[in-house]
């Protein structure tokens, strides 16, 4: 059934854009963008500020690029497609947990910084506390995540223009990939987090206005009435055992992970004011949630409705239902929040991707700390932006799930979430025990995430009690950042005791759940077992001294004041110059 039919069959007329109007707004949108970013003179070129802004942005424009960098429009499209799978509570499985994963950010952030002040990647900090193999295992991690993440803003792109357009989809993915790649190479970081600020701003907005009109133009509240026998009990039930299961759960797992080990997340942790972390985490939580459950709740509407996206494609769910319920005026709104969204995430993964081969591969495997040109790491960034930019649009062609993706990508880097934060609390963890238990972990994961092996008798039960092991790591790790140790491990110990009589036994049924699951608790019990009887000690003292700007010239980055809060703590803010640029030791697993 083709877009037209489905807006005939619903007796509402669908608008489409010309090419002429297409390009309009893209050129609006990508131009504005680019002449903000241009805001920062080519004469102020600095690799540190290229990649963390100067370590000093103010609250304002670091809340607005927290909350525009997790807000995405694979965010919104997953949204609404776990309301239109699972019914009314899909959206707030999506959007909630989402939300509350921002939250439990800051205090492990505090931590983080506090040991690395001016560090510029993740990958970096666990080279000075480890040494190389940690420090290439998170780093390929992130460059598997980015680039699919990268891939996933491109196919949103991509489905909205060739269904509001007579552009078909490749063409869609073509420009907005270079809309972005034009903005984002001229200053990097600072280009991103400049325009995020506008973008997110303009995405509420349109939130706010878009998601009721749709909602009153599709029968609203007589359709929750009419369409109710569209729905199955559990899309029904607010409580949905298979909502939670299939989408709550394991999105919670997930997106804990996104959150430790995504270096977009990292970068802007290491990019806001220290005194600030707080505040910009708290703030873009809220952000996040409104928008992302309101989206979310077109999916549940389409439900109702009976509203089918043109060849079951769920990707389409959010461009069809607004074509067909929006005047040409908001739909114009709709595309520049979408792009809005696309693109703010989509500039992060290119500035994550160019400080990992910045600082990880050329800054400190190739050239080392004390021998990197910045000059030269500058290039490197570039290139490596126009790199991933081409390599994303190959994958895009792939056109997968955007929810199967997100799910998949935050499950593998559950692997590395215990490993991770026990080396910035723990001076017992060694660099043996950091590999051993995340690549253990990623053996157990993929065979039980893809079903390699047939759950049933003893494996199965296997699976049950390593992941109940693994309920109780999430649980204890979001309380140990906000209470510390002790509450941690009553909390964690409690849910896998109480959980075990109702998982073992079914939990392997549960795929997604069960892998993410497993890969929590077979590196955090490796990595402790390897740990706890270590008699060294690290001296965190020394990560701070191994870490710190390539730049001598620090001071001379451009200053931009937060207009948010009226802080000069804005883009490239001066501070001394001349950072550490010792050669780290290869492993640090003693003072």
């Amino acid at each position: 059934m083709s877009r037209k039919e489905v807006a005939r069959l619903h007796g509402v007329e669908t608008a489409q854009f010309g090419a002429v109007v297409i390009i309009g707004l893209l050129v609006l949108f990508y131009g504005g963008t680019f002449l903000i970013s241009t805001r920062i003179g080519k004469k102020d070129e600095n690799a540190d500020a290229y990649m963390t802004g100067g370590n000093n942005i103010g609250f304002g424009i670091s809340a607005a690029s927290m909350t525009a960098t997790w807000i995405w429009a694979a965010s919104m499209y997953a949204s609404a497609t776990s309301g239109y799978t699972y019914g009314i509570s899909g959206p707030i499985h999506y959007g909630l947990w989402g939300a509350l994963m921002i939250l439990f950010i800051y205090p492990f952030g505090k931590r983080i910084r506090s040991v690395a002040p001016k560090a510029h990647t993740l990958a970096e900090v666990m080279y000075a506390r480890h040494g190389r193999s940690s420090q290439l295992m998170l780093a390929g991690s992130n460059v598997v995540g980015s680039l699919i993440s990268l891939m996933s803003n491109f196919i949103a792109g991509g489905v909205l223009i060739s269904l509001l357009s007579p552009f078909n989809f490749t063409q869609g993915v073509f420009a907005v990939a270079a809309g972005v790649l034009l903005y984002t190479l001229w200053s990097g970081f600072r280009a991103s987090v400049l325009t995020d600020f506008i973008q997110v701003v303009a995405m509420l907005g349109a939130v706010a206005v878009i998601v009721p009109v749709i909602f009153f133009a599709a029968g609203f509240p007589a359709a929750f009435e009419t369409g109710a026998d569209n729905l199955t009990p559990q899309q029904g039930d607010f409580f949905s055992s298979h909502a939670f299961m299939n989408q709550g759960a394991p999105y919670i797992a997930a997106v804990l992970a996104y959150a430790i080990g995504n270096q977009t997340i990292a970068q802007r942790l290491f990019a806001v004011k220290q005194s600030l972390i707080k505040p910009t985490f708290v703030t873009a939580t809220i952000g996040y949630g409104a928008m992302v459950i309101g989206v979310g709740m077109l999916g549940v509407l389409a439900l109702y409705i009976g509203f089918e996206p043109t060849g079951g494609d769920l990707n389409n769910l959010i461009p069809e239902m607004a074509a067909t319920y929006l005047s040409p005026v908001l739909l114009a709104v709709f595309f520049i929040m979408i792009v809005g969204a696309l693109s703010s995430t989509a500039d992060a993964d290119l500035c994550a991707l160019s400080s990992i081969a910045m600082t990880d591969i050329y800054g400190q495997a190739v050239a080392g700390r004390e021998k990197a040109n910045p000059r030269t790491m500058l290039l490197i960034g570039r290139i490596t932006m126009v790199l991933a930019t081409a390599a994303a649009v190959a994958f895009a062609s792939l056109r997968l799930n955007i929810l199967d993706l997100l799910v998949f990508v935050g499950a593998l880097w559950g692997a590395l979430v215990f490993p991770v934060l026990a080396s910035f609390y723990w001076e017992k963890v060694t660099s043996k025990a950091f590999t051993t238990s995340a690549l253990a972990a990623l053996a157990v994961f993929l065979p039980v995430r893809f079903s390699w092996i047939p759950t049933d008798g003893v494996f199965g039960i296997v699976v049950d009690v390593l992941a109940v092991i693994g309920i109780g790591v999430v649980l204890g790790l979001m309380v140990f950042g906000f209470l510390g140790a002790k509450p941690a491990k009553i909390v964690g110990v409690l849910a896998a005791v109480v959980s075990a009589p109702f998982a073992i036994g079914s939990l392997h049924e549960y795929a997604t759940l069960c892998g993410s699951l497993v890969a929590y608790s077979v590196s955090t019990v490796i990595c402790w077992a390897m740990s706890v009887g270590n008699t060294e000690r690290f001296d965190f003292a020394v990560i701070a001294q191994r870490t710190g700007d390539f730049d001598d010239d620090s001071a001379q980055a451009s200053a931009v004041t937060d207009e948010a809060d009226g802080v000069d703590g804005g883009v490239g803010v001066p501070r001394p110059a001349g950072g550490i640029r010792d050669e780290p030791e290869p492993v640090a697993n003693s003072k």
